[in-house]
């Protein structure tokens, strides 16, 4: 397999050549080199879409490159924590198996990766009420204990661990999510991430970077709910 950007765009030449080109002119000329997002956000976009996929091959790539784009190993391996919730334990599994080779080869040990036991990050306590307050009134009392590891689980842990910002869960959350075409799930997140310091230039730069690493289809569909998002935002 090809080991490098260069060595990527030569393999695709040899099944489409246009495909080459359009990888090298488009995608890494243009694409990755607009500055609404950094490198770094690219990556952790990018590295969130294929654990949401399951590209095991593009996911060694783009771990390795998010590496060298400045995301560190912790920041990497909370990634892939945060997305056993929100893409499913197995494509969390299979994250480790692709990153575990990659960290034993540049020498990331153990000590560079978070504890499994963090002091939190502070609790909103009034955001995180309405937040439950909300999820137990959409699930209704069948659901008690799905809301309550919603609760418990990810909101009172997961997203307190400050291992990767606030601003970051969201980030791969969001991207995670628009990966999947889950609108239902993205109408929060995308009001999360905003919350969480994102611009509506930065959501709208996510999913157009997306329609590259998840398909125009979901980045169009991502497109019509975020514009429902701004509109709400910009009126409040």
């Amino acid at each position: 397999m090809p080991d490098s950007n260069t060595d990527k765009v030569e393999h695709a030449r040899t099944v489409g050549p246009a495909l080459a080109r359009y990888t090298s002119e488009v995608v890494e000329r243009e694409l990755w080199k607009n500055k609404i997002l950094s490198p770094r956000d690219r990556s952790l976009v990018t590295v969130a879409a294929m654990i949401q996929r399951g590209q095991q091959i593009e996911l060694a790539d783009q771990i390795g490159l998010a590496l060298d784009n400045g995301v560190t190993a912790a920041e990497i391996s909370e990634t892939v924590v945060q997305l056993s919730f929100y893409s499913g334990w197995g494509n969390g599994t299979n994250a480790v198996n692709v990153a575990a080779p990659i960290f034993a080869a540049r020498g990331i040990g153990a000590e560079q990766l978070p504890e499994a036991h963090q002091d939190l990050l502070p609790l909103d306590e009034p955001v995180e009420a309405a937040r439950a307050s909300a999820v137990n009134g959409l699930l209704g009392p069948a659901f008690k204990r799905l809301a309550d590891f919603t609760t418990r689980v990810l909101f009172q842990d997961l997203w307190l661990r400050p291992a990767l910002s606030p601003r970051d869960r969201s980030l791969i959350t969001m991207a995670a999510l628009i990966t999947a075409n889950l609108p239902a799930q993205i109408v929060f997140h995308i009001n999360k991430a905003m919350d969480n310091g994102m611009t509506k230039d930065q959501v709208a730069e996510v999913i157009t970077h997306l329609a590259f690493y998840a398909g125009w289809p979901n980045a169009m569909n991502a497109g019509n709910v975020a514009k429902e998002v701004f509109a709400k935002h910009a009126a409040s």
